[in-house]
């Protein structure tokens, strides 16, 4: 399933060292100087694309270890917080509801995606500034507590407080562990990145299995107290309505305890291609050797033949709090034409994807019951096990990406070509459901499908940015996503969802990612992440 490229990265070699040395004449281009070797060079800093090279050669010389398969099942821990934390607002809305008798139902939507929205912001820019294991040690441990708080909400008010606050505390795990697991991977590995989009479907089933667990019995959660006309016709209070609270305390107590788990079973240290742009060469010599020497491994790179590179200009300010970092990151994703159309393209695709996915079951519903389909009377237990169904037919789809991204002729880019165009094939024909049995059946046809797509486009996105400003990149791509989140929830506020049109809207925008995909300047296949 992995492709071996050390005969090109070796045939690459020699040619890589004279470009890093030969001096301030060598002009290089935004891809690297051979085939089969690093994505990108930098124009104005060579000594960066120089040490990084050497820190690719490293990192494959040692290759595969134990310590990448904690960091593949520690980092999917962040994968699976980040798709439960935006499921549960949704999941526990309708019960709280009954409980709270909310002014505006949606709030709490609205609540999550603003808190990951400024959380993937304030931890993508901060990884790149302070560091990408402050971030990935303290996370989960913020979004676990904010989580069981939430569960103890007295209010409408404060439980959308406390939901944008986990959504917060989650909001950057999709930005820091796709960086950190990109930054120790070798090169004839990086397509198990993309595998780690499976913990997000497995991060949503074990939402379902949750919701079904504690929101299915009676004993714990209040009927409808509303009739067809919207009025309240009884009460519903704490004592007879804690089956959401309970979601909310196994969910945060389950966070809790994968954040123990980051800081227990390993012991991350700073990754080496930020420890190179903080110029702390020897201690990245000194974590490579100590990794090496502990996996018998061979390890090569020395001190030496990294300051014989010279000294790195482009990653920091002299000030790391300062405007000047700042303006530093964000001009470095548009170092050149190509490295900023490809910033440029990677934002759009994740905000199309953003709108198109929650928009089109915004509307779907409705669209449905306007137009004929019956679901019966499907039960509380019913309604959440299919819920749970659905969700585990998502894992698959990053895996079959995988495998799929790593053939010469597909790549990167085509596996999101057809993950996409597949996806919008099953939008359309869900139109036509018209029993239960057909909602679950193309349900999970979606959800397999469409993890194909976002499966490689989250292991796409760090995989072609300057490994210096690739977590600020990354933030602002997950970000845009979190904007049209709460764009979709507010076109479900006012908007006519009985109308078709919505439906051709998302199956336009479904293209329009196939044609972006088509259009992204650079191929990670067979090369690997500066």
């Amino acid at each position: 399933m992995s492709a071996e490229h050390s005969p090109a990265l070796a045939s690459s070699e020699k040619g890589h060292e004279k470009s890093a040395t030969a001096g301030p004449d060598v002009i290089l281009d935004d891809y690297s100087a051979a085939e089969g070797s690093d994505i990108l060079a930098l124009p104005n800093d060579l000594a960066l694309n120089a040490k990084i090279h050497l820190v690719n050669n490293a990192i494959d010389e040692i290759g595969w270890t134990n310590y990448h398969w904690k960091l593949f099942v520690l980092n999917g821990f962040g994968y699976a917080v980040d798709s439960l934390c935006l499921l549960l607002q949704s999941i526990i809305a309708t019960q709280a509801g009954y409980e709270f008798t909310p002014s505006y139902s949606r709030a709490l939507t609205v609540a999550v995606y603003v808190g990951m929205l400024f959380g993937a912001l304030f931890w993508g820019i901060s990884g790149d500034i302070i560091g990408r294991r402050f971030a990935f040690n303290t996370s989960l441990f913020l979004c676990s507590m904010f989580t069981i708080i939430a569960g103890a909400a007295p209010n409408w008010v404060a439980l959308a407080v406390f939901i944008a606050l986990l959504g917060f505390g989650g909001g950057g795990n999709l930005i820091m562990d796709t960086t950190v697991f990109i930054e120790y991977l070798p090169s004839n590995k990086q397509w198990v990145l993309t595998w780690l989009a499976a913990w997000w479907g497995l991060g949503q089933a074990i939402a379902g299995f949750i919701a079904w667990g504690f929101l299915s019995p009676l004993k714990w959660n209040c009927p409808d107290p509303f009739d067809k006309a919207g009025v309240r016709t009884s009460f519903c209070h704490k004592d007879s309505n804690m089956g959401w609270r309970y979601v909310m305390y196994t969910s945060g107590a389950l966070v809790f305890a994968m954040s123990i788990a980051r800081i227990t079973v390993i012991r991350l240290k700073e990754t080496p291609k930020y420890l190179l742009g903080e110029g702390k060469d020897q201690q990245l010599v000194a974590d490579f050797h100590a990794m090496a020497a502990k996996y018998n491994r061979p390890c090569s790179i020395t001190i030496e033949k990294l300051d014989a590179c010279g000294v790195i200009n482009s990653a920091h300010a002299k000030n790391a709090f300062s405007i000047g970092e700042l303006t530093i990151h964000f001009r470095g994703l548009f170092a050149t034409k190509t490295i900023g159309l490809s910033t440029v393209l990677i934002w759009l695709s994740w905000t199309l994807i953003g709108l198109a996915y929650p928009l089109f079951y915004v509307f779907l519903s409705s669209y449905l019951s306007s137009r004929g389909a019956d679901f019966g009377n499907v039960s509380t237990y019913d309604t959440w096990r299919n819920y749970a169904l659905v969700n585990i037919s998502g894992i698959p789809g990053p895996m079959l990406a995988g495998y799929m991204c790593n053939f010469r002729l597909l790549g990167r880019k085509y596996t999101m070509v057809i993950g996409a165009l597949i996806t919008m094939v099953f939008f359309f024909a869900y139109t036509a459901i018209r029993n239960e049995s057909e909602n679950v059946g193309f349900s999970c046809a979606i959800a397999f499908c469409l993890n194909i797509y976002y499966g490689t486009l989250y292991a796409y996105t760090p995989e072609v940015l300057p490994s210096a400003h690739r977590a600020t990149g990354n933030g602002v791509a997950v970000a845009c996503n979190r904007i049209m989140g709460i764009v979709s929830a507010i076109v479900a506020t006012y908007a006519n969802t009985e109308t078709s049109v919505p439906i051709y809207v998302c199956a336009a925008l479904y293209i329009a990612m196939a044609a972006v995909a088509v259009a992204f300047p650079f191929e990670p296949y067979g090369k690997r992440s500066s």
